[in-house]
């Protein structure tokens, strides 16, 4: 079941480190695109220096009472954390600020539920959120026994705390089945394709790069389009007649980010198995974009992790129109 979006966002505190133990560090401006992505409504950004996260709080105890009183200055619901907290920490963090903690892979969860559509998409999400939930039940959290839908909430329903990890096992084992399933009759459908010789290019590319735009021009079809990280998450397939090839398969895949989590990666099979299964890539290239460099490297390594770095690739670079003086990164 999810829950309705709020008509307007949650008040949130977010926090960003630069870590000199960090060999890619996260964009900070990235970061609030997330949250307001997620329907977030940042009030407060705290920045600050580290060598490593703090074993207890992953920041250190002068900035969590910075943080506390920024909680509670502007009445903030929800803290959100450009980087992975262990469950301690996040557990930790939500004593010491009275408030619900989210770290970023909770947030592009919580996106993903958002923009799941299809039955599959949906079964997807629950079963990462599930994942990732089990990871931090844990009995006894008092402050937040009441807590509704929001922000990291969505998706498999209320967060409720004292559920019973046998429940929850029963749960993401049923969904795997369902999965399964959904599974086998796409593999069928790929191998007809293929009996007719009817070749798959997929978009690829990294999130907001104008995947879905192109592939509305190409199509004539009507996709979803917005200029926000993760419009797209269901893949879309349309057929198209191109010229010297005949009928052609033409994938639409979800973007990709940096340090994807492995739990999306593992929980996504059908927009990743269309990408490593496709005759050509189309990897799309927000030109416009200072990251570019970056992100095309952050592309290459997801394609690498599910198989399909060897494919043939045609680099396709978009949104020339907004270039001036942009210098590349």
């Amino acid at each position: 079941m999810f829950f309705e979006r709020p008509d307007s966002g949650e008040l949130a505190v977010l926090v960003h480190l630069d870590l000199a133990s960090e060999n890619e560090p996260e964009d900070p401006r990235e970061f609030e695109e997330l949250v307001l992505s997620a329907g977030g409504d940042p009030v407060s950004f705290i920045t600050g220096h580290r060598n490593a996260p703090h074993p207890k709080f992953f920041v250190g105890t002068g900035k969590a009472e910075e943080l506390r009183q920024a909680v509670e200055e502007h009445a903030a619901g929800l803290v959100i954390f450009n980087h992975n907290l262990s469950p301690s920490q996040e557990r930790n963090l939500e004593h010491e600020l009275k408030c619900r903690v989210l770290d970023r892979t909770g947030l592009i969860l919580d996106i993903f539920a958002q923009r799941a559509r299809t039955h599959e998409g949906k079964l997807q999400v629950e079963l990462a959120q599930l994942q990732h939930m089990s990871t931090r039940l844990v009995r006894g959290w008092t402050h937040l026994e009441r807590q509704k839908g929001g922000i990291g909430l969505r998706g498999p329903g209320e967060t409720q705390l004292e559920t019973d990890r046998r429940l929850l096992r029963g749960r993401i084992k049923s969904i795997l089945k369902r999965l399964e399933k959904v599974r086998r009759q796409r593999d069928q459908g790929r191998r007809s394709r293929l009996r007719a010789e009817i070749p798959t290019v997929s978009l690829v590319g990294y999130t907001n790069a104008g995947k879905s735009t192109l592939f509305n021009r190409l199509t004539e079809s009507d996709v979803y389009t917005a200029d926000k990280l993760f419009a797209t998450l269901d893949p879309t397939m349309r057929r198209v007649e191109l010229n010297d090839v005949g009928p052609t398969i033409l994938a639409d895949t979800v973007g990709f980010i940096s340090h994807l989590p492995h739990k999306l990666v593992e929980a996504f099979p059908a927009t990743l198995e269309e990408a490593a299964n496709a005759s050509l890539l189309l990897h799309i290239v927000d030109a416009h974009s200072e990251e570019r460099q970056t992100n095309m490297q952050r592309v290459n390594e997801v394609l690498e992790e599910i198989g399909a770095h060897e494919l043939p690739t045609l680099m396709v670079f978009n949104k020339i129109d907004l270039m001036s003086d942009v210098v590349a990164r």
